[in-house]
């Protein structure tokens, strides 16, 4: 599924002339149009590069519409200004939200546009960025382990660099689902267009071989099964580099001896 976001902001300060206000919309992780009243040409703007095949109506119609919202959200600024100057409680501006929503029908207006050009707009931003918004980027993946102050251990399931943002991650032991000891990281972008996303469970020590972290994804032809692997001790890994490099010597000495011996 895919989902679009718009975002209006308003600030004000001393030394501002007249309240900024910046309205930017997503599509997923991804900005698609933006506006900034205090940009040198105050209009909405492609921010993805496939939004620039809409045509100059197209852009001239959003920068109205921005233009009129500017004004009701710098409205609306003032009078919470206003109400928090003169008001001894707190806590009551969402009542104080409600009420001017109610009295300029605002739940209508908006429940009309969800249902209608919010709608039309998403799926015409699918249509332009297909190639972008309807790829498949599989999970990098990984385990990592962490020892906590009580003697038992602390797996992190990790997966990076993923698109579209749906995914599942899960523990189990022993083939067993593990519901118990779970902590489930929030999906968050990553700043690139991609996601990323953590599983972690709580292992005694020493049985961390038995938890397998299991993850589903899009792009991936089949769920992905990963498992803490402990490190090569020291010894070991010493042993294979010396292997290593005692083979490249003995592979240089041939070459160099079939060399001389030419």
């Amino acid at each position: 599924s895919h989902w679009l976001q718009s975002f209006d902001t308003v600030t004000y300060g001393p030394d501002t002339w007249e309240p900024r206000f910046i309205h930017v919309c997503y599509v997923d992780a991804t900005q698609v149009m933006g506006f900034d009243s205090n940009a040198a040409t105050a209009k909405m703007e492609p921010r993805a590069p496939w939004m620039k095949q809409e045509p100059p109506e197209y852009w001239k119609e959003e920068t109205q519409e921005a233009l009129y919202k500017s004004q009701g959200d710098r409205k609306f600024l003032e009078v919470l200004m206003n109400y928090y100057k003169h008001s001894k409680g707190e806590g009551k501006a969402a009542q104080l939200i409600k009420q001017t929503w109610e009295t300029h029908h605002k739940a209508e207006h908006w429940r009309t546009y969800l249902q209608g050009k919010c709608v039309e707009m998403l799926r015409r931003c699918l249509d332009l960025g297909k190639e972008t918004l309807l790829r498949s980027d599989p999970p990098q993946t990984y385990v990592t382990h962490q020892v906590r102050p009580g003697g038992n251990v602390t797996l992190r399931c990790w997966a990076l660099n993923f698109y579209p943002a749906e995914i599942t991650l899960s523990w189990q032991r022993d083939g067993n689902n593990q519901t118990q000891d779970i902590e489930l990281g929030d999906t968050r972008p990553a700043g690139d267009g991609t996601f990323q996303k953590w599983a972690a469970v709580v292992v005694p020590s020493g049985e961390e071989l038995r938890y397998t972290c299991h993850v589903n994804h899009e792009g991936l032809p089949e769920p992905r099964i990963l498992r803490w692997e402990p490190p090569l001790p020291t010894i070991s890994l010493m042993v294979i580099l010396i292997g290593l490099l005692l083979g490249a010597l003995v592979m240089g000495t041939v070459a160099i001896f079939l060399i001389q011996k030419k």
